[in-house]
Formats: C-alpha cells, sequence, structure tokens
C-alpha cells in the first residue's frame, strides 16, 4: 500500500508539475478530434443521436471542469491576510507568567505601612536578594527567510518560531508570499532542505501572501532546536512550494 501510495503521488506530482504544458496538450488533443469528427461525420451522427452525444458530452464536462478548475484556478486566484502578532507571555522569576498587555501589580514594599523604602536614585531592588526582577520576555527562538523550490514556485517573506510561553511556541510569517497552489498546508520540518517524514502539520496556508500565524501543537516540538525549516507544501501532490531554513 505504501509503494501504491508513493507511486501516486509521483503521478499527480508530475501531472501538477507540468499541468500548463498538459492543458496546452488538452486544446491541441481537442482541435485535432473537432476536425477528425468533421472528417468521419461523428457530428452529424451526433445530431442524430442527441441523447447520447449529450449524455458523452455532460459526462466529460462533469470530470474536466472541476479538475480544471482545481488545478489552474490558484494560478488567477490569491488571498490575503494580516494578523498581528502573537500574544508572547512575560515571565517573572519571582513569580508566575503574565500575558503582555495584561496589567502588572505595581505594588512594592515601600507602598506597606513600616516597609522600607528605596530612592529612585539608590540603584536598589524594590524586591533585595533579586537584582533582575522585572519581567522578562521569552526569545525569538529562530528565524529564516523563505526561497522558492523552483524558478515558477517562488517564495519570500520570513518566518519565525517564537516562545508565546514555556514550552508552547508559534510559527509566525512576516511580509509572507507564495506561488498559490491547490491543497497548500504548513509544515515545521526537521530537515534545513523542505518537507520529510516527521515534519510537523500546522495546518491549511491561510492565504498566499501577508502576515499570519500557526500555532505549533502541544508537545509536538520538545527542542526549539529540533526545527530545521518551515515548509509550504502541497498536500495533494506531494509537491515543495518553498522553504525557510531556520537559524538562532
Amino acid at each position: 500500500m505504501a509503494s501504491l501510495g508513493s507511486l501516486g503521488s509521483t503521478i499527480f506530482g508530475a501531472l501538477y508539475d507540468y499541468r500548463l504544458v498538459l492543458v496546452g496538450g488538452a486544446i491541441a488533443v481537442a482541435a485535432v478530434l473537432v476536425a477528425v469528427a468533421r472528417r468521419r461525420g461523428w457530428i452529424g451522427a451526433a445530431r442524430r443521436h442527441p441523447k447520447a452525444a449529450a449524455t458523452i458530452l455532460v459526462s466529460f464536462l462533469a470530470v474536466a471542469l472541476p479538475v480544471g478548475w482545481y488545478l489552474m484556478s490558484p494560478l488567477v486566484l490569491s488571498a490575503s491576510i494580516d494578523e498581528p502578532p502573537p500574544p508572547i507571555a512575560i515571565t517573572d522569576r519571582s513569580g508566575p507568567a503574565a500575558s503582555i498587555g495584561s496589567t502588572i501589580p505595581a505594588t512594592s514594599p515601600s507602598a506597606r505601612p513600616g516597609g522600607p523604602s528605596a530612592s529612585p536614585g539608590s540603584g536598589e531592588s524594590l524586591r533585595p536578594g533579586n537584582p533582575s526582577a522585572g519581567p522578562k520576555p521569552l526569545p525569538l527562538e529562530r528565524t529564516g527567510t523563505f526561497t522558492g523550490s523552483d524558478e515558477f514556485h517562488f517564495g519570500r517573506g520570513t518566518a519565525r518560531l517564537i516562545a508565546v510561553a514555556q514550552g508552547s511556541y508559534v510559527i509566525r510569517l512576516e511580509d509572507f508570499a507564495v506561488r498559490n497552489g491547490p491543497d497548500l498546508y504548513v509544515y515545521l520540518s526537521p530537515s534545513a532542505t523542505g518537507y520529510v517524514d516527521g515534519a510537523i502539520e500546522l495546518g491549511r496556508l491561510k492565504a498566499d501572501t501577508g502576515n499570519q500565524n500557526y500555532t505549533v501543537p502541544a508537545g509536538a516540538l520538545g527542542d526549539p532546536s529540533e526545527a530545521a525549516s518551515v515548509v509550504i507544501w502541497c498536500r495533494q501532490f506531494s509537491h515543495l512550494f518553498a522553504t525557510a531554513p531556520l537559524a538562532p
């Protein structure tokens, strides 16, 4: 079964790669068939048997039109999105994490009756023994720039792996653009060169242009250094569209 699946992926991938050639060839074949039909009197036969001719034509169009639209529409259609950056947690070494944008209490020991006080210029921490008690933003883990898989399948923009909380990550695509295509998905791959088995699926591509966020499934990424690239992959035809190798 695995070999059949691989064979199917290879065939569909070849069909997608050469879809423009196939469309041109189909038009040429259709023109030849029309010429042959006229010479052999098939058109006259179709006129004499309209129901049978209509059945054959409808059956052909029922398959050809959806397949043609599925393959060719991404070349003329485009979608854009502009999502804001994900909310990033901040950590305080003396307390639990809080989200950026939330109100962090500013109560200090000097506000309590009888509590010690510190002058603004004294350089003393309001919490003795903790010289870096301020909230610390979680780091940007890795980043990379998109390139297309070939001249036709272009890709550009930046991929960022961001720690939004302890053990939680988001992939953010910024100033992003890619050649549109059918059934495109975003993957976080352990290979810097593109999609491989074991890549983490982040979801269907939301739009072929614009800023967008994708949450890494909980527990899927234990070590950020294992994330080698962000990949735009056509799942239907097993075809690579763009890759952004990630580095610290």
